[in-house]
């Protein structure tokens, strides 16, 4: 079966149609900016122009950058306080028609991890970080979601959430080396792992593809490994979040 995988990020929506039977990508990965002000009407016109490009009739699945309770947009995260209490799934739904299953973008993409990537083997307390305009997380107790971890908001100093100071948009805006950064992203790691104590921490999102540049600067004794999937996990875990609500 095919599904429509789409993972809303800060900076660009992404979407694929995704074979079920494979758990891989069946068609190449298309891009739509993020709107600036990311208030619930642009991202709705950009997730209607998604289904479009792909004249997709079925069920889409998609991964959402912040608290999703029931389909319930609960924070803002990093997009606009508008979306606080909007009803994700019936917007999406109304908009282009088709049945949505929208979840957190970090649930979404350890989901794909777990299921075909390098979280497939793994037992226990497993969590997934997710790196990139903030710090996404994603838990998983023998294999079963637990949703809606939002380890990136833990306050840190004098800064409201400890994503604004170790998330990879932050290494970006400062100009910081890969060491400088992986320190901070380290202090982040020392928080988790005191707080959870997971058996396995699994690391994606986009500076992921740079694991051998910042790996060794990452202390904690936690075993630390980088996803497999990298860039598609969220296509992929949303799209397989979709299958399991709408197509068994």
């Amino acid at each position: 079966m095919d599904i429509l995988g789409i993972d809303i990020g800060g900076s660009s929506l992404k979407g694929a149609i995704v074979d079920m039977q494979t758990g891989s990508l069946k068609t190449a990965v298309h891009r739509i900016p993020t709107p600036q002000d990311r208030k619930p009407e642009g991202i709705v016109n950009a997730v209607t122009q998604m289904v479009s490009y792909f004249d997709h009739k079925g069920p889409v699945g998609c991964g959402f950058p912040t608290i999703v309770k029931k389909g319930i947009c609960k924070h803002e995260g990093n997009l606009h306080l508008d979306w606080v209490e909007k009803d994700i799934d019936h917007l999406f739904e109304s908009a282009t028609g088709l049945e949505f299953s929208v979840i957190n973008d970090a649930d979404a993409a350890g989901l794909a991890e777990i299921n075909f990537g390098a979280g497939k083997d793994l037992d226990g307390f497993v969590l997934m970080i997710t790196i990139g305009t903030g710090l996404g997380s994603g838990a998983y107790l023998r294999g079963e979601l637990i949703p809606n971890f939002e380890l990136g908001q833990i306050p840190y100093k004098e800064f409201e959430k400890i994503e604004q100071w170790a998330a990879s948009s932050i290494k970006t805006e400062e100009g910081l080396s890969y060491q400088e950064w992986g320190e901070r992203f380290n202090t982040f790691l020392e928080y988790v792992q005191k707080i959870l104590n997971p058996d396995t921490i699994i690391i994606g999102g986009g500076i992921s593809n740079d694991w051998n540049k910042f790996k060794d600067h990452l202390k904690i004794k936690v075993p630390l490994i980088p996803a497999e999937l990298r860039n598609d996990s969220g296509i992929l875990g949303a799209a397989l979040a979709a299958y399991l609500k709408y197509a068994r």
